[in-house]
């Protein structure tokens, strides 16, 4: 029987999915004394604010995942996108010296309406945007420069509320398999991006593949509204201690107490630098993998033609590789989780310079997404909890994706002046992009050696030190 393209993308997935739940249920659990009541209402609290977060990235890489039709209808330029993109990531990183604050102060509830809600409008002026943009390209190209830095500060909201929602939720010790949540659900929303936005802009036109995540997202602000709540106690169950850096204390914390206290945590400034390192990289293998296949000629591949399921494929994998090891082989520890990964980032990073132009580079390319996500969901979803604590979980959330942001911005503007532009003949030889993974290759090595300094990186809770 012959099925629909985007059916075939998406049973491989669905599969997947069932596979790794069927595993996880069998792995040893981490007992902390849940009621079965309290594990249900955790999963109806956790479930749509996942999907809202997967949702977000279909509000986020949409723009990513059609560049190159844009491209192609003369719209838009390589040095152009580069310039759009790095001050969206720019934004983005910026954003958390404020968002991370605000999220402390109003809850992660609160600030995941304001990503959801702020996202869908914002799409909705970017498909506007997009569908007249032929009539004045000059104009297109500021209102998307404006609009897509809108949504990055919107967007931003999402990483700081998903983690000061489900730190009050889970303890230190369920929080590996719980980082590995935060990979799938990263993955899910990149083939949302990546395949229903491409298949979007190729069925109905290119402003489909905004209008569209504004509805979804528009969805999603009704469910998380009416189901999500920030703490157990919020949702009629007892709080309880979750063994992390803020365990044992009581009352606000000053802003000026728990900057201090996290500049004093070497770990909270090594993860830091490492996740600037998985930014840079995360994003310099997401974005410009399909452009470099297509100007050399191998956008007939079958990586390049199901991109999208495979990054949330690797990503799947990379999630719950990462959360089960953490978990059960490293005691809840996330940096050795992350010094692993960052191995395989560079092995990757060394094939894809080898194998310029030969098949084997999107492969490459896909196992590198599998240990960036899976590093991704170790620090910024997890290590962040740790260390920042329940209580300021988003402030450090905001100060460790920041940097991913900030990581992703110096790739943008990098690679987009760098790399050959669309109408130079040098595009078309794979030699002319060696900079693109050597490159990464250096960031590789830094964020290695920055792992090996967090191998043994606990939080300290208050009530341990008093």
């Amino acid at each position: 029987m012959h099925l629909p393209g985007w059916l075939s993308n998406a049973l491989p997935i669905v599969l997947l999915l069932a596979a790794v739940g069927a595993v996880v249920a069998r792995l040893p659990k981490v007992d902390v004394g849940h009621s079965e009541a309290f594990k249900r209402r955790r999963v109806a609290n956790w479930l749509p604010l996942g999907l809202t977060y997967a949702f977000l990235y279909f509000g986020r890489y949409n723009l990513s995942a059609i560049v190159d039709q844009l491209e192609h209808a003369h719209l838009l330029t390589k040095a152009q996108f580069g310039d759009i993109d790095g001050v969206g990531a720019l934004t983005y990183g910026v954003a958390f010296l404020v968002n991370g604050p605000l999220t402390d102060r109003f809850g992660g509830r609160a600030t995941l309406l304001a990503a959801a809600g702020g996202s869908a409008v914002v799409n909705l002026v970017l498909a506007y945007a997009v569908a007249h943009a032929a009539q004045d390209p000059d104009a297109f190209h500021r209102t998307l420069l404006l609009a897509n830095a809108a949504n990055m500060y919107f967007q931003s909201f999402g990483a700081v509320s998903i983690v000061k929602v489900n730190a009050p939720w889970f303890h230190v010790r369920e929080r590996g398999m719980l980082g590995g949540l935060f990979g799938i659900l990263i993955s899910l929303g990149l083939y949302f991006a990546y395949d229903w936005a491409k298949n979007l802009a190729v069925a109905f036109g290119l402003a489909a593949a905004f209008w569209v995540p504004a509805l979804v997202l528009a969805a999603c602000f009704v469910a998380a509204f009416v189901l999500i709540r920030d703490t157990p106690s919020d949702a009629g169950f007892a709080d309880f201690d979750t063994g992390d850096a803020t365990s044992g204390e009581t009352g606000p914390t000053p802003l000026g107490e728990v900057v201090k206290r996290m500049l004093s945590q070497r770990a909270v400034l090594l993860i830091v630098a490492i996740e600037f390192c998985s930014g840079f990289l995360r994003q310099g293998v997401m974005k410009w993998y399909r452009l470099f296949a297509k100007a050399v000629g191998e956008d007939h591949g079958f990586v390049y033609a199901n991109w999208g399921m495979l990054l949330c494929v690797a990503g799947i994998l990379g999630g719950v590789f990462a959360g089960s090891i953490s978990d059960h082989v490293f005691q809840s520890r996330r940096g050795p989780v992350a010094a692993v990964l960052y191995g395989g980032l560079l092995l990757g990073a060394g094939v894809a310079l080898a194998t310029l132009g030969m098949p084997l580079l999107g492969w490459s390319m896909v196992f590198m997404s599998l240990c960036v996500i899976g590093v991704h969901g170790m620090l910024s979803g997890t290590a962040s909890m740790d260390f920042g604590g329940t209580r300021n979980a988003g402030l450090v959330t905001g100060v460790i994706d920041g940097f991913v942001y900030l990581g992703s911005a110096a790739q943008a503007f990098l690679y987009g002046h760098l790399l050959p532009g669309t109408h130079d003949p040098a595009a078309h030889d794979p030699t002319a992009w060696r900079v693109w993974p050597g490159t990464m290759i250096g960031v590789a090595v830094v964020g290695l050696a920055l792992c090996s300094r967090v191998w043994n990186a606990r939080p300290r809770s208050a009530s341990a030190a008093h």
